[in-house]
């Protein structure tokens, strides 16, 4: 048999030093609002725990008390999940949620409610909020941008700690039942056993589990700024290489036919030098966000300095790639820049070119880039093809 009054004692402990130790690692780093929140959660959970621990010892305390903090400390975790994985209406349902039932727990300790009867009700809660962890994490997300969309599931991370915030939602049930009944499979002894275990194992899995979400996170962030122009938004230079390179290497296996186009903004120095730089900015925002509008999923823009910009179409053949040059072209010629003067309409010149079977990336975009500049040498506002690869005797 479990000594679950020290049991409580290993619980709060443990539950506030690893609240400490977060805040000791995270000390100076940015500041991350759902990692705060669930360290006070954690704390909130552990003095809870320690009144628990120090009743039997004579701590006399208002009826409730201890259960209200066992449900704001679970509830403060359930927000803390909600805030890292951006859910923006959480608090309309769980504030409410967490009011009442802290508002029953007081209501029915006044009222002489014996401990186990609080005990009960406190369980049934705690075990709706880990339930609601557990769908958090298990949940698949549904994304969906211009160039990316489907259903992700749940990392393995996820996984780990979804599955064991469900275990010790099922058994704080299970013990919250015999709590009812009076009776539980295996004896109430048993489940209240079960569920201590089951939150010692949730303070080290899910104590570890959140630091190491916000870590993959904040990586995942860093991977993403090392990859992406920060002004548009869009792959940058090196990233578009990468996967323009990979794309050829693609379109080679399947004996597809792949499209390059090079675009370029007219007379951008000029719009910079009359506006300033902001509005250089803006027009580069308009345009990208332009060119979203128009393309398909499966075709990529990057931005590869300055006021220069690449298409890749993979599938696409010469026809249809002058066609959506086109359509860019036009799209970007209704689209407004607002400046610190008039507002402002600019135009691109495009270079189109479908790689040879076996071209370099490097060659097919030089001859994109010489297309370029020939649309711009013949007035701008155009689309040029480019020449033909040339075949080495």
């Amino acid at each position: 048999m479990i000594d679950t009054h020290t049991f409580l004692l290993a619980l709060g402990i443990g539950n506030v030093a690893f609240a400490v130790l977060m805040a000791g690692y995270t000390w100076g780093g940015k500041p991350n609002p759902g990692l705060r929140l669930w360290m006070w959660a954690r704390i909130g959970m552990g003095l809870s725990q320690l009144l628990g621990w120090m009743r039997p010892q004579g701590l006399a305390l208002p009826p409730g008390i201890e259960g209200v903090g066992w449900i704001l400390a679970v509830s403060a975790e359930v927000a803390a999940y909600c805030l890292f994985f951006g859910f923006t209406r959480w608090g309309r349902l769980l504030l409410p949620i967490t009011a009442l039932s802290s508002a029953v727990v007081l209501a029915a300790g006044t009222m002489g409610a014996s401990h186990g009867q609080l005990s009960t009700l406190v369980a049934g809660v705690v075990a709706l909020f880990a339930a609601v962890m557990a769908w958090i994490l298990l949940r698949p997300r549904r994304f969906s941008t211009r160039f990316a969309a489907g259903l992700r599931s749940a990392s393995p991370l996820q996984l780990i700690i979804g599955v064991n915030d469900a275990l010790f939602a099922l058994a704080v049930a299970w013990s919250a039942l015999g709590g009812i009944t009076g009776d539980a499979p295996f004896g109430q002894g048993a489940s209240h056993e079960f569920a201590y275990l089951m939150g010692y194992l949730l303070m080290i899995v899910n104590g570890f589990g959140f630091l190491l979400l916000c870590k993959q996170k904040d990586d995942a962030e860093m991977a993403r700024l090392a990859t992406t122009d920060f002004l548009t938004g869009l792959p940058n230079r090196h990233a578009f290489l990468e996967r323009a390179e990979q794309a050829r290497l693609a379109a080679q296996r399947q004996r597809r036919p792949l499209a390059l186009l090079m675009i370029d903004i007219d007379h951008f120095k000029q719009l910079n030098d009359r506006w300033g730089h902001a509005s250089g900015d803006e027009a580069l925002v308009v345009f990208a966000r332009t060119a979203r509008a128009v393309l398909r999923e499966h075709e990529t823009i990057g931005r590869l300095g300055g006021e220069e910009f690449a298409l890749m179409m993979p599938g696409t053949g010469l026809e249809g790639a002058v066609q959506a040059a086109q359509r860019l072209r036009l799209a970007v010629r209704e689209a407004t820049v607002i400046t610190s003067g008039p507002s402002y309409t600019m135009t691109v010149s495009i270079g189109v070119v479908v790689l040879d079977p076996n071209e370099d990336l490097s060659a097919a975009l030089a001859r994109a880039d010489h297309a370029l500049y020939a649309a711009k040498r013949d007035g701008r506002d155009r689309v040029e093809i480019g020449q033909p690869e040339l075949r080495r005797a």
